[in-house]
């Protein structure tokens, strides 16, 4: 059995990822560590788990969880996680990091977008982006994998074939993204209060949204060189979910089969990537409750652009089943162990 601990246990992001990790077969959860509700049980917080995980809570003991743990999740606000990770790390563990701290390979574009300093740059050069799609060789050796964002995860998956081989005008992206509340997380807010949400959709961060830096990043990376995408979100009246549309301009004509052809071929035997064919497009129902992603395509011939269309759930793949994914390939498991279920559509 992996010994598996979670540090920000009962936010969003961490409480998807202990409840994912409970139906684990590989797994045994020995720490759940939260500041906030130490001492409680992780079912008085979230009753979902009443007579199946009546675990209490801790508080932060790096000593203890290095020695009773295998691997460690962190799910703690940026800025935050590179306080904890390098203790960790320095005492050989495998870490999986659900901010933003560890995601990035410039110190520079990180400090940039997130107006923090980086308490461990050092560590940069240890870490991997853990987009198993992309990365799965570096993620198989590796002792720090900063687990992607739910929008970049998104984004990132939906671009990657037609960046890769060059078929479209890498200045004409531009992704429209729509993500729900819960990719906001637990700390309360005006703006994510009922009444604000609800009957209602609005773009935020527009043009600013860090996220952009890390698609950014990873595009460029396939592409060879600098580039720079437009990039806006949108806060959808759901809990759960993102839905990206996605267009760029062709360098030549293409039509559907072509489009379909490299998409299977660059995705072949990628467990949680699914293709739609001609005349369908994904919807966040075809993926909440799953670690799958959803891909569909629309090649506009009177404007020479491709229309790509991407869902995931932002909780799952977007971040605890993702995470998941990453675990199983560090301990050489099957990917798909514990992240098999299909979405719930209802």
């Amino acid at each position: 059995m992996i010994r598996v601990s979670v540090v920000g246990a009962t936010g969003y992001a961490g409480i998807e990822l202990v409840r994912l990790l409970y139906s684990h077969p590989q797994v045994e959860l020995v720490h759940l560590v939260s500041q906030s509700f130490a001492e409680q049980p992780i079912s008085n917080i979230y009753p979902n788990f009443k007579g199946l995980l009546d675990k209490t809570c801790s508080s932060l003991d790096i000593d203890r969880i290095a020695e009773e743990s295998d691997v460690v999740f962190t799910s703690l606000p940026h800025g935050i996680s590179n306080q904890v990770i390098p203790a960790l790390y320095q005492r050989g563990k495998k870490v999986i990091d659900l901010s933003g701290d560890f995601r990035y390979k410039s110190v520079k574009v990180y400090e940039k977008w997130y107006g923090v300093r980086h308490g461990h740059p050092d560590l940069l050069k240890e870490s991997v982006y853990g987009l198993p799609e992309l990365h799965r060789n570096e993620i198989k050796t590796a002792r720090l994998v900063g687990n992607p964002g739910c929008y970049p995860t998104c984004a990132i998956l939906g671009l990657a074939p037609l960046v890769k081989h060059q078929l479209i005008h890498l200045n004409s992206i531009i992704i429209d993204a729509k993500s729900g509340a819960t990719g906001a997380g637990r700390e309360p807010s005006q703006g994510l209060l009922f009444c604000e949400v609800d009957e209602n959709i609005k773009a935020y961060k527009v043009a600013t949204h860090r996220h952009t830096s890390e698609i950014e990043q990873e595009l460029s990376i396939l592409a060879q060189r600098e580039l720079a995408i437009s990039f806006t979100p949108h806060l959808l009246p759901v809990k759960r979910g993102i839905l990206s549309t996605i267009y760029a301009n062709l360098k030549k004509t293409l039509n559907f089969e072509d489009v379909y052809s490299l998409y299977s071929q660059f995705y072949a035997g990628e467990p949680f990537v699914v293709l739609h064919h001609e005349g369908s497009l994904p919807e966040i129902k075809h993926v909440n409750g799953s670690n799958s992603c959803h891909i569909g395509f629309v090649v506009d011939r009177r404007t020479n652009r491709i229309v790509v269309v991407t869902a995931i759930d932002n909780l799952i793949k977007g971040a605890g089943g993702q995470a998941i994914q990453n675990m199983n390939i560090l301990f050489g498991l099957d990917e798909t162990v514990g992240l098999r279920s299909p979405g719930w559509y209802l």
